[in-house]
């Protein structure tokens, strides 16, 4: 008899965001990163968000904390996906598809290494709003924030482009 994982239910994670970045290139960090993040405004709200982020990641088999998974070793079968078309990119995890404005800098650096540092936070950035600026300051004390890197899944991912 064989058992399997229920699929966690993907209506508790309320609105999913992405956010793309870049290091400083001046000091030579120009490693392009994503960061998916729920908003907790789910019907459970942010613990309810939390609790089916980390179910989705566990799904995925990706582990949260300092582990980083490399999904450029074997891209086709790694379930996260980043695609840029121009400076959309889009990211698609099962079940899942989120898309974010890229700025240039990410975009260059991007397709140069063809891949992207992606962390997916169990932590709600309820203050990080689709369609409105994120200062440097409050990307830097979210993503900077140890305690939230701690709650994240951390990936090296391949990223494809679709050419015109």
């Amino acid at each position: 008899m064989t058992s399997t994982q229920a699929e966690t239910d993907r209506s508790q994670l309320g609105t999913l965001s992405v956010l793309a970045w870049i290091g400083d290139p001046s000091a030579g960090h120009d490693m392009p990163y994503l960061l998916a993040y729920p908003l907790g405004d789910g019907p459970q709200g942010p613990q309810g968000s939390e609790e089916a982020v980390r179910g989705l990641l566990g799904e995925m088999g990706l582990r949260i904390g300092e582990v980083v998974e490399n999904g450029t070793a074997n891209p086709h079968k790694f379930q996260v996906k980043v695609v840029l078309a121009d400076n959309q990119v889009a990211l698609t995890l099962p079940g899942l598809n989120v898309t974010c404005t890229a700025p240039d800098e990410w975009v260059e650096a991007a397709r140069e290494s063809g891949r992207a540092y992606f962390l997916f936070s169990t932590r709600a950035w309820p203050e990080a709003v689709p369609g409105q600026p994120v200062t440097e300051e409050a990307l830097r004390d979210f993503a900077g924030d140890e305690a939230v890197l701690n709650d994240c899944a951390h990936c090296l991912v391949t990223v494809q482009s679709l050419q015109k």
